[in-house]
């Protein structure tokens, strides 16, 4: 699967979706546009930027369209997974990782972020540089800026672009990208290219567009601003031989690896689990479908990267590959599980009963796990977190 932008995404708030008839803006774009020159000139942008990069500028539909349909992150993890960790992208993860070995060294000395690591966010976002997108970064920005859905997440993203024209990392012609005004090969929002964008090729700009260097190691410095820890693992593929407590699962409880080995819980090659290091259990699909562990760096630095589960295990997952782990284990058995519209009935009847599921938007989120895990205590059922048919039809019922 080449041709794809996953990145909707990075601090975006892909769960936040609503109905584009629940806003409407109260000015003409022109007149808006006007008004956030004018900020932007009293923030220390430069007169030459500013009318450069905005007299002209127009509306894109585009753009809007496109915000209004982020349902990606509706599938499950069987299906995402094997779409976006796929055969292509694991050779050529590999052939870079081969290819670019002393400079992945070189950052991975510096900041604590091993190859595979990086290579698969590199991956995920871009198929490796080779689809950074083709929007007009500049016109997505200044469009989802105005636009009464995001305005305020998008304002301060069309300023940091702006200052990085100002500050001469990029041209106005280069800034192209992802609708969302994402840029760059691992896809940084220009707030987030203005704080960790670094020039590892010391040619005095940070190039993250055409500058491998500069790609890599800036990918690295936020993982590490993130909380990395450096020499520990992420995600783990583990193997449930009986039944356990399941409420136990989760992201929100965390044991030590002995408590896990006490349930009957081992590694993929069939050692026992056992030390203090402390770990989630994670079932993507529930009890019957893949299972894994998530430690600190999982949790506390790819789920702030994306905060979707789906998108987080995936490229942990995809990280775990490269590293030389063999391919997720099948299904125990097959799961049927919810469509996009099936989940936004599944929200819709939680939140009657009383559940917090955040916004019905058809994602398995954090709070629709665990007001479904809720439930299952509720009926009696085992409590995985995962939403199934069966589940939904009980529901239905009472």
């Amino acid at each position: 699967m080449k041709k794809t932008t996953v990145t909707l995404l990075l601090a975006l708030g892909a769960t936040q979706l609503i109905n584009a008839q629940e806003c409407k803006n109260r000015t003409s774009f022109n007149s808006w546009l006007s008004g956030f020159k004018q900020e932007a000139l009293s923030r220390g942008i430069s007169s030459k930027t500013v009318n450069s990069t905005l007299n002209g500028l127009r509306y894109d539909p585009r753009v809007i369209k496109k915000d209004r349909k982020q349902n990606i992150f509706s599938q499950n993890f069987s299906t995402f997974s094997s779409k976006m960790v796929s055969a292509y992208r694991l050779k050529k993860g590999k052939q870079l990782m081969r290819k670019y070995g002393k400079l992945f060294r070189s950052v991975e000395r510096q900041y604590g972020v091993p190859a595979s690591v990086i290579t698969a966010f590199w991956g995920l976002e871009t198929d490796f540089g080779a689809y950074m997108g083709n929007f007009d970064t500049i016109r997505s920005l200044g469009t989802l800026a105005y636009d009464c859905r995001r305005g305020d997440e998008f304002r301060p993203e069309l300023m940091s672009a702006l200052s990085l024209i100002d500050r001469g990392d990029l041209k106005h012609s280069e800034m192209k990208g992802a609708w969302a005004g994402e840029l760059g090969q691992t896809q940084f929002l220009p707030s987030y290219y203005l704080k960790y964008a670094v020039d590892f090729d010391r040619n005095g700009k940070r190039n993250l567009i055409r500058s491998l260097p500069d790609v890599l190691a800036s990918t690295a410095n936020y993982l590490k601003k993130l909380g990395w820890r450096s020499g520990q693992p992420w995600l783990e593929e583990v193997v449930i031989h009986k039944n356990i407590p399941w409420a136990e699962s989760g992201l929100e409880n965390s044991y030590p690896l002995s408590h896990w080995g006490q349930l009957g819980i081992t590694r993929t090659n069939g050692r026992k689990l056992s030390g203090s290091r402390r770990a989630s259990l994670l079932l993507p699909m529930g009890k019957d479908g893949s299972a894994f562990l998530a430690y600190a760096n999982f949790k506390n630095v790819y789920l702030t990267w994306n905060e979707s589960l789906l998108y987080s295990t995936t490229a942990g997952y995809f990280a775990t590959r490269l590293s030389g782990a063999k391919k997720v284990r099948p299904n125990k058995k097959k799961i049927a599980s919810l469509s996009f519209n099936q989940i936004k009935q599944l929200q819709r009847i939680l939140s009657r009963r009383g559940f917090d599921v955040g916004d019905v938007d058809g994602i398995i989120g954090k709070q629709t796990r665990v007001a479904v895990k809720r439930v299952q205590q509720q009926l009696n059922l085992p409590v995985d977190a995962y939403p199934t048919v069966k589940l939904l039809r009980m529901l239905k019922r009472r």
